[in-house]
């Protein structure tokens, strides 16, 4: 990201260097087709660097899509170790259904099961581990949104939010940001200046 598209009028939902320190834009070696329209540039070692105003706008599509619907209609899956603390949070403070870990296969679709849940919207952390929730959710025909590294494959999905969804940093500031955008969608919260919780309570120390 150049200087020019930090400061081309663009109002985005937290600072730009927060982003930029969380490390959100740094993807990996590996990019599918479906992820290049989110490239910015290719780095000396290799590893492809997302724009920051296109990962802005689909985390502001994530919340607008999130805050039409009440918490108990949401559930969000996160294979990826790295994300559970962030889950955890985000779950504690906006009441959404977090599965971290192994996901629990045919909770959508079986009724006989005892865990047998309803919703309305999934958001998956990885497309790739978090695949089995991905499958229930197109079986039930909900809307899924699943944050994408430039190595995902974004097919089957309504909404990719392109980021490092492998870092640690970088998922604590992203469920953060959507938790904080997600509560004053819902009314819970008037302004930002309301949402009490610290970026660092999202990421491991």
């Amino acid at each position: 990201m150049t200087e020019q598209q930090a400061n081309d009028g663009y109002q985005y939902l937290i600072p730009v260097d927060d982003y930029l320190k969380a490390g959100i834009h740094i993807g990996t070696k590996f990019k599918t087709e479906s992820m290049k329209p989110f490239i910015y540039k290719i780095r000396p070692d290799g590893l492809a660097v997302m724009d920051v105003q296109k990962i802005d706008e689909r985390i502001r599509a994530a919340i607008n899509l999130m805050g039409q619907f009440a918490p108990e209609d949401i559930i969000i899956a996160c294979r990826r170790e790295n994300g559970w603390k962030a889950l955890k949070k985000f779950t504690e403070l906006t009441d959404i259904r977090g599965f971290p870990g192994r996901y629990p296969p045919g909770i959508l679709t079986n009724t006989q099961l005892e865990t047998f849940t309803e919703a309305k919207l999934i958001l998956v952390t990885d497309p790739f581990p978090d695949r089995n929730a991905i499958k229930d959710a197109l079986r039930v025909g909900i809307p899924v949104i699943a944050l994408c590294d430039t190595n995902n494959k974004i097919k089957d999905l309504d909404l990719a939010v392109p980021c490092n969804n492998k870092g640690k940093k970088s998922l604590g500031l992203m469920f953060w940001t959507v938790a904080r955008g997600y509560l004053k969608a819902r009314g819970k919260i008037n302004s930002d200046l309301d949402f009490k919780a610290k970026v660092e309570d999202f990421a491991p120390e």
